[in-house]
């Protein structure tokens, strides 16, 4: 007889509500060389504006407002210490996008691997979903990485929790896929991702 997956229990134990188990796929993709098309204006009333060291609690208000709904969880677990000493990281960089002087959501590039640029995480807040943000978001941030001399390559991935239209969205950008993994996780019964929900029996 065949032993169930393993569970990952990723939801962090503060966050209450009922639990449901999903199957989780998590797609990588890369991109080798920088675009070539110019970047276009940001839409009406939008900027974006890198957080130098931003603090713990200010970059726990961007992850929890943008990710919480897609069970961004592995952030929230993180030791305070061990986050601050990333944030403090000038190699990685938080770019916070406002609309109409409030905060939309935010982009983070990490460049602690030589040569490489990480898009660590990237998002909207849910009021900000809709408004052609994201797109223009993504294509400012694949510009902003590949800013720097000596990069060769940048890096993303997704999984089936995030938004539906965000792996399209990342091929759509210019992406190619290069790898794919699955794994079984809880998740907040309240999470708005796609992944299908397992029966716990």
């Amino acid at each position: 007889m065949t032993a169930a997956p393993e569970v990952h229990d990723a939801v962090p134990a503060e966050l209450t509500g009922p639990r449901r188990i999903v199957d989780v796929t998590t797609t990588y993709l890369e991109m080798r060389a920088r675009p070539t098309a110019p970047l276009s204006p940001p839409p009406p009333g939008v900027q974006v504006v890198r957080a130098i060291a931003p603090t713990v609690r200010f970059y726990r208000y961007l992850y929890d407002s943008v990710g919480l709904p897609w069970a961004w969880y592995d952030r929230r677990r993180m030791d305070q210490a061990e986050l601050a000493a990333i944030l403090a990281d000038e190699r990685v960089e938080v770019h916070v996008v406002w609309k109409d002087g409030v905060p939309a959501g935010y982009t983070e590039l990490d460049r602690r691997v030589a040569g490489e640029v990480e898009l660590a995480y990237f998002g909207l807040v849910p009021e900000a979903i809709g408004h052609k943000i994201g797109p223009w978001l993504l294509a400012w941030s694949i510009h902003e990485a590949w800013r720097r001399d000596g990069v060769t390559r940048v890096w993303v991935h997704t999984c089936t929790l995030d938004h539906p239209s965000a792996l399209r969205t990342y091929l759509a950008a210019g992406f190619t896929k290069y790898g794919e993994d699955s794994h079984r996780q809880t998740v907040l019964e309240s999470a708005a991702g796609s992944a299908p929900a397992r029966s716990t029996d």
